[in-house]
């Protein structure tokens, strides 16, 4: 029998030198570094504040390669798009009180959108902490409270000692099906201080992964089969658990329609004859899904853009597998699988019998020719050509990070994503400002490859200090900056509900000297040259800046 305490590694000699002789020079930021190399981290994002200097010294004392965003909100929608495109965690610092709040809403966002986020911000010293009022810079009663509503979990370190396995803790947590951000904070004086701890050496924080229940997928494997109409509805858990090809083998071998949320865009391919692409906002989808008999529901939790504004109300058996236990069953009563969807995706392929039935691809046909002839009805020639021009200049496996805008909704529900993991946006939590940090981080990740992002005037304004943060670092972004004069979407919303829109527009800058005064280069273009000028601003390396000035208007919704 072997005991849990024999698989303990015992050290080599130097490793006992090692330990017993740590370098000279070391503080708490050094223990903070250290971990997060330990743990395979190679790339932070932040921006320094008086309490967390001592982790950001310590940065010059490691390997980690650092990128200082100039708002903590872009920092966190920054590290988000890292986490969203590797997978792993991404390691955002921060200072107290008013730069750890500033990230609430990146961190909202993340959470919505079951990104990796590790955050570790500082505190005020020790002796200030259990909700006096010391009247210490940056002092909060309660700074934890300000994220645990937001976050997975909350790590809080009071010695330095404590700083390796509180930060192992929330990276595991992080890495845990669904991934999501999760919240460390450490005392100014923590940091500060001189340490003799040893270097800390590799760690091992591999998350426990969510395993189907055999007898449920068994369940599932034998609706599906036996069904006269399966349909599936692919969401974002799909993409972050790398399923996409479990689910088109899933798919093609039981003849379902897949249905893709706006957060699964690419999780199944656009001009498949399975592929009811992802017309989730039009009737004509919400009548087919609710006449199937059986729907497969997986790594969506049926919210309200998924389900037509929760018009949506299935007739027929649901099968949900849902990693976020929070979402499981939580708007329609289901067969459900706690699962992280490429496990569950893998058990019904290894147990589901082959369904054939060579009328769905002509059923799928007939629902997208129903939605085609709804848009066409309504004089939007423009809208449908700037989205075909977006897809036409962008590379096939290029990224492309979306704000809140007229554009991005229309994306949604029309643009091809044809690689999955290439197509973000902020509709998780749905806030302004997302997109250019966003594309900066995944830039970040990968240099190799172009990034678009795509923002209104008015979201743009929220993230423009950030074109010197593209600057500094050389990141190969194009920022296309829709003009529309004022908050677009909202003046929409507001006409059509009230007949007139109040505070909706916008002075605003003159977008390509602005750009240009950074050092940035950028142009105006027009509908007619949008492909073209989009294409040369992508294939030209590092940052540009494209400006659409446009009036667009959105298609009629079918949930009202």
């Amino acid at each position: 029998m072997t005991h849990d305490h024999d698989l303990v590694l015992r050290p080599t000699e130097a490793q006992i030198t090692a330990a017993l002789n740590p370098p000279a020079g070391r503080n708490g930021g050094d223990l903070v570094v250290e971990t997060l190399s330990g743990l395979g981290a190679t790339t932070v994002f932040g921006l320094p504040g008086q309490h967390a200097l001592g982790m950001f010294d310590a940065l010059r004392r490691s390997s980690l390669t650092y990128v200082g965003l100039r708002v903590e909100n872009n920092a966190g929608f920054a590290a988000d798009a890292y986490g969203r495109m590797t997978g792993e965690a991404a390691p955002l610092l921060l200072s107290t009180g008013p730069g750890a709040l500033m990230s609430l809403a990146a961190l909202q966002e993340a959470a919505a959108a079951s990104a990796p986020v590790l955050a570790i911000g500082s505190q005020i010293p020790v002796a200030g902490l259990g909700g006096g009022r010391h009247g210490y810079l940056h002092e909060l009663r309660d700074q934890q409270a300000s994220f645990r509503d937001i976050v997975k979990s909350v790590h809080t370190v009071r010695t330095q000692s404590q700083i390796p396995s509180a930060i192992a803790a929330a990276w595991e947590s992080a890495l845990t099906a669904p991934h999501g951000p999760v919240w460390v904070e450490i005392p100014q004086d923590v940091l500060l201080a001189e340490t003799s701890l040893p270097v800390v050496t590799a760690m091992d924080a591999t998350p426990e992964e969510v395993v189907p229940r055999p007898e449920l997928t068994a369940v599932a494997a034998h609706l599906l089969a036996n069904a006269e109409r399966p349909a599936i509805i692919a969401g974002g858990g799909v993409v972050r658990s790398d399923a996409s090809g479990k689910l088109r083998a899933l798919a093609e071998r039981i003849d379902a329609p897949v249905v893709t949320t706006f957060g699964g865009k690419g999780a199944f391919p656009w001009e498949h004859p399975l592929s009811l692409q992802s017309w989730l906002e039009d009737r004509h989808t919400t009548d087919f899904l609710e006449d199937a008999d059986v729907l497969l529901v997986v790594g969506s939790g049926l919210g309200e853009l998924s389900s037509n504004y929760h018009t949506f109300a299935p007739r027929g058996r649901v099968i949900q597998i849902e990693a976020d236990a929070g979402k499981l069953e939580s708007n329609h009563p289901a067969l459900g699988i706690h699962a992280d969807a490429r496990l569950a995706l893998s058990a019904l392929l290894e147990t589901v019998e082959v369904r054939e039935d060579a009328a769905a691809p002509e059923r799928v046909k007939a629902v997208l020719s129903k939605v085609r002839d709804r848009i066409a009805a309504q004089d939007l020639g423009l809208e449908q050509r700037l989205v075909a021009s977006v897809r036409e200049a962008l590379p096939d496996t290029a990224a492309s990070f979306w704000d809140m805008t007229i554009l991005a909704y229309w994306a949604w529900s029309a643009f091809d994503a044809r690689h999955p993991n290439t197509m973000h946006s902020a509709q998780g939590a749905g806030g302004l400002g997302y997109g250019f940090p966003a594309a900066l981080g995944a830039a970040a990740a990968d240099p190799t490859r172009p990034v678009l992002a795509v923002s209104g005037d008015g979201g743009a304004m929220y993230s423009i200090a950030e074109l010197a943060t593209a600057k500094q670092y050389g990141f190969d972004v194009t920022w296309l900056i829709v003009d529309d004069g004022g908050y677009g979407i909202l003046r929409e919303y507001m006409t059509d509900a009230f007949g007139e829109a109040t505070g909706t527009e916008l002075a605003r800058p003159d977008f390509v000297a602005l750009a240009e005064s950074f050092g940035v280069p950028a142009s105006r273009t027009t509908p007619e040259t949008l492909t073209t000028d989009l294409a040369k601003a992508l294939a030209t390396p590092g940052p540009s800046v494209v400006v659409l000035p446009a009036l667009l208007r959105m298609f009629e919704p079918t949930h009202l």
